[in-house]
């Protein structure tokens, strides 16, 4: 993806932003998880937006440089072959320390046709409530429409609020995932609003 690409995305997140902040309703299908974590937000910020927090409760390995279209590959198989590691083209699209951050994301491998050409956009924000309890706001937006886009959005309501949130809330409870040795992260699971 060349520079031009990224500001076209980068203008279109800005508009799904829009939608997600109040602005004029698109009907834009979405997913979103709001949740209490026991951390201060710069703490949360970082467990997403740093190589150390993500690999705390997201995956085994990364590649994050949390600045503008800087890259936000996350390796669920990081001893694989490139190309099969996990999430790997997928790029920064705005950041605030402590406050906001927001990344493109791509499809399961299972969707090829959707995953080698069209991404999402993940925009999370913290609110800091007290000195170690953290507001977090989760969005994913940018669904398209179709057959292989309705199997991408139910993928991914379990996938973000059974596993991936459940284990960033488990991250903030009881330390760090152990990647050899996975607990049952079922009572931290987070409900998808965007239907209530």
């Amino acid at each position: 993806m060349n520079r031009k690409d990224y500001l076209i995305a980068f203008f279109i997140f800005l508009l799904l932003v829009n939608n997600y902040t109040g602005g004029q309703s698109m009907n834009e299908r979405k997913l979103y998880f709001e949740f209490t974590v026991n951390a201060a937000a710069e703490d949360a910020y970082n467990a997403w937006a740093t190589n150390k927090g993500v690999q705390t409760f997201f995956a085994p390995g990364s590649d994050v440089n949390a600045e503008l279209f800087g890259k936000y590959h996350i390796y669920f198989f990081p001893e694989a072959p490139e190309g099969q590691r996990g999430s790997e083209n997928n790029v920064v699209l705005s950041h605030e320390p402590g406050k906001m951050f927001s990344f493109t994301w791509d499809s399961p491998p299972s969707l090829p046709t959707i995953r080698n050409h069209q991404r999402t956009v993940v925009l999370i924000r913290f609110q800091q409530l007290d000195e170690n309890s953290t507001r977090v706001k989760f969005l994913q937006t940018g669904w398209g429409d179709g057959e292989e886009w309705d199997k991408c959005y139910e993928y991914f309501e379990k996938a973000w609020g059974t596993i991936v949130l459940a284990r960033f809330r488990y991250r903030f409870e009881n330390g760090p995932v152990d990647w050899k040795n996975l607990p049952n992260f079922s009572e931290f699971a987070v409900e998808n609003l965007s239907s209530k």
